[in-house]
């Protein structure tokens, strides 16, 4: 494989690597700390199903909606500040939730926790790939596997107040304090400046050649930008279908012991996290499309085998082999966006986290449209399909890492 890069990076750059690994970790550990509230939130309010999933919808819908300002606020704060301080803003949103004593509040919290969300997803991954490229190598997916350790002690946290009895408002309190106070911390570690002034944007030309670049290359952009997000939803789509319907699939059609059926989404993120730990190398030595492309048939084949031969083992094993398989794509997705050519920086970064979120919007009420007219065993072929989409999109990837800024 070619290298772009021979000298070792500062202590400077590897103690940013370290610090956008923490804002990773906050940002997995905070919602992953209210997620375990949510049926004791459902029953304090008096929700019925319709009402519960209208306001948990609010979370992606305020994502979405919030953004598309991620790139402005990156360009003028910095994408470590707008990172750090949408943490915190995401914090004061989990706060909220826990204090919520109305629906109407709760949905609001959720919307305002999932706006802000999404800064910090935006701001966190530039800030990454900024540090990716004065690193030398691919270290992107490393920080995504930090995301899921931060998902699994903010799950741990959230069981451990609920054992000790302790009021969510309290719980979520402490949470977000301290999250906060992390964030805050790991900001001061971070790269300094901002990120078009550290020579961020990829292949940089002069105003009047990306005008032109753009106006030339319009339709290839928006075709790339369409293949990345739909790479990139894909990815998502298998992590929430296995969230969202692995325990009721391996319980309610395969007669899997509640203890059992709850193995099928830790499968799930455990390959994932297993994927993601492996990633960086991997791309290093075959390149983002090969990756991406193993990575798709291995989600189609392992998964499409589960539901054509169903069995609680089996199934289990599928939801493994469709976590692994998918783990680098939104890393992948989010690094290609954030090298398109004649975008500012962010831009790409921006467009593909917003518009991938709407897998998490649509997923959910599609598979059970379909359980509801045939079977959940024909639902969850959406899948393999994710891994079929990711295989043939996968040639829009790098199969060689660029990187724009010279090694310190």
């Amino acid at each position: 494989m070619k290298k772009t890069q021979t000298s070792q990076p500062t202590p400077e750059v590897r103690r940013a690597r370290i610090a956008v690994a923490v804002l990773f970790l906050t940002n997995g550990a905070l919602f992953a700390n209210v997620v375990p509230r949510y049926p004791g939130i459902k029953a304090d309010l008096a929700l019925d199903n319709a009402a519960y999933g209208l306001a948990i919808a609010a979370f992606p819908a305020g994502a979405i909606i919030a953004g598309l300002a991620a790139a402005t606020i990156i360009r003028r704060l910095g994408s470590a500040r707008a990172a750090a301080i949408g943490t915190i803003l995401t914090a004061l949103g989990t706060i909220l939730v826990g204090f919520s004593p109305t629906f109407p509040l709760f949905a609001a919290a959720l919307f305002f926790a999932g706006a802000m969300d999404s800064i910090t997803d935006v701001g966190q991954n530039t800030h990454g790939l900024r540090v990716q490229r004065r690193f030398g190598r691919s270290i992107i997916n490393s920080f995504h596997a930090v995301w899921s350790i931060g998902a699994v002690l903010g799950g741990g946290m959230a069981a451990g107040a609920i054992a000790l009895g302790l009021p969510r408002s309290v719980h979520l309190t402490i949470s977000g304090i301290l999250f906060s106070v992390v964030a805050i911390i790991a900001l001061r570690f971070c790269l300094p400046g901002k990120d078009e002034d550290a020579g961020l944007v990829a292949n940089p030309v002069g105003e009047e050649t990306a005008s032109k670049l753009r106006s030339a290359l319009s339709p290839r952009l928006i075709f790339m930008v369409v293949a990345l997000v739909v790479i990139a939803i894909a990815g998502t789509l298998v992590e929430d279908a296995g969230s969202t319907w692995a325990a009721v699939y391996l319980g309610n059609n395969l007669g899997a012991p509640a203890a059992i059926a709850a193995t099928g989404f830790v499968a799930l993120v455990g390959a994932q996290f297993i994927g993601r730990l492996l990633g960086d190398r991997l791309v290093d030595r075959f390149g983002q499309r090969n990756v991406a492309r193993v990575g798709g048939l291995i989600t189609a084949i392992g998964m499409g085998t589960a539901l054509a031969f169903p069995s609680i083992p089996g199934t289990i094993a599928g939801f493994a082999a469709a976590g692994f398989g998918v783990a680098t794509l939104v890393p992948a997705a989010m690094q290609q966006a954030d090298e398109l050519p004649g975008l500012r920086a962010g831009t790409g970064v921006t467009v593909v986290s917003w518009l991938m979120r709407l897998g998490f919007l649509v997923s959910p009420p599609l598979v059970g449209l379909i359980a509801d007219n045939s079977s959940l065993r024909f639902g969850l072929l959406v899948v393999p399909i994710a891994g079929i989409l990711a295989f043939a999109l996968s040639g829009v990837l790098s199969n060689t890492r660029k990187s724009a800024e010279p090694a310190a």
